[in-house]
C-alpha cells in the first residue's frame, strides 16, 4: 500500500483528481449534515433572477436558488455512485468469484449464461420496466443499475480468481483441506482488491452519467434533486436564454466525472506492480 501511495503522490494527474473528489465529497459530506443545501426546494427569489449577493448563481423558473440545488446535487451524485458502486461490487465480486472458482461447472454456465441474457437487454428499456413495475418507487433506478452493473465487474472477478486459482498459495491450502469457499473468500479475493477499486470508480462514473440520461426521460429520482434534473429543466430554459441551470449542473457534472477519471487512469498505473519508480 505505500508503494502504491507513492506511485500515486508523483502523479499530478491522478493528485488532481484526488483533490477534485475529495473536494465534492467533502460538499456532500455537508449536505448530508445539514450545513448545506438544505434550502434546494424553498422558493426564495423571483423567476430567473441573474446572479446576486442573495442567490450566488441566480434563480429557476419558480424562484429557487441554483447554488442550493447544485450542492444538494452532489449529495444526491454520490448517494446514487456509492450505492450502485457498492451493491454492484459486492453482487459482482460474489457471482465473479463463485464463477471462476467453479470453472466449466454447471454454476459457472448458469451465471455466464444470466450474464449474457442482463447484456443483450437494452439498458434504458430495462429500466424502463423496473420503474413502471416498481410504480415510480425512488429505488427503481437504483435497482435497474445495480442488476446490470454488476456483470462487467463479475466478468473481471472471474479472470482474476481462475488467473489467481492457479498459483502455489492456492494449491498449498487445498492440500491443508481448506473448504473451497474459504479458499475464495480468505486467499483469493484479497488479492482482486486491485482490480476491483479501479473497476468501482469507472462504476462511480456510470452510475452517474446514467442518473442524468435518466432524468431526462422521467425516470431519475423522485424525492429530491440532482444535476440531471437540473439539465432536464434547462434543456427548456437555455431556449428562452436563461443559462445559469444548465452551466452550474452541466460544469459541476464535468468536473466531478472528470476528476474521477483522472483518479481511475492514475490508480490503475499506481496499483500495477510491474511498473518501477524510478
Amino acid at each position: 500500500m505505500g508503494s502504491t501511495w507513492q506511485r500515486l503522490r508523483v502523479d499530478p494527474y491522478g493528485m488532481t483528481g484526488l483533490v477534485v473528489v475529495t473536494l465534492f465529497f467533502c460538499v456532500a459530506l455537508l449536505v448530508w449534515s445539514g450545513l448545506l443545501g438544505q434550502g434546494w426546494s424553498n422558493v426564495s427569489g423571483e423567476s430567473y433572477e441573474g446572479a446576486s449577493q442573495a442567490h450566488l448563481f441566480g434563480t429557476n423558473l419558480l424562484g429557487q436558488d441554483i447554488l442550493q440545488r447544485t450542492l444538494f446535487g452532489t449529495a444526491t451524485a454520490f448517494e446514487i455512485g456509492l450505492t450502485v458502486t457498492l451493491c454492484s461490487a459486492l453482487l459482482g465480486t460474489f457471482m465473479g468469484a463463485l464463477a471462476g472458482w467453479y470453472r466449466d461447472t454447471w454454476l459457472d454456465e448458469l451465471i455466464l449464461w444470466l450474464k449474457g441474457v442482463l447484456d443483450s437487454i437494452p439498458f434504458y428499456l430495462f429500466a424502463a420496466a423496473v420503474a413502471f413495475a416498481l410504480q415510480g418507487h425512488p429505488a427503481a433506478m437504483h435497482l435497474a443499475m445495480i442488476v446490470t452493473f454488476w456483470t462487467t465487474t463479475a466478468r473481471i472477478i472471474r479472470g482474476e480468481v481462475i488467473r489467481i486459482k492457479q498459483r502455489e498459495f492456492i494449491e498449498a491450502a487445498r492440500i491443508i483441506g481448506l473448504p473451497g469457499l474459504t479458499i475464495v473468500f480468505r486467499h483469493v479475493l484479497p488479492n482482486t482488491v486491485h482490480v476491483l477499486l479501479v473497476q468501482s470508480t469507472i462504476v462511480f462514473v456510470a452510475a452517474v452519467n446514467t442518473e442524468v440520461i435518466l432524468s431526462f426521460l422521467g425516470l431519475g429520482i423522485q424525492d429530491g434533486v440532482s444535476w440531471g434534473m437540473m439539465l432536464a429543466e434547462s434543456s427548456q430554459e437555455v431556449l428562452a436564454g436563461h443559462f445559469a441551470n444548465f452551466i452550474a449542473a452541466g460544469a459541476s457534472l464535468f468536473i466531478l466525472l472528470m476528476g474521477f477519471n483522472l483518479l481511475a487512469d492514475a490508480l490503475q498505473d499506481a496499483l500495477d506492480t510491474r511498473r518501477v519508480i524510478t
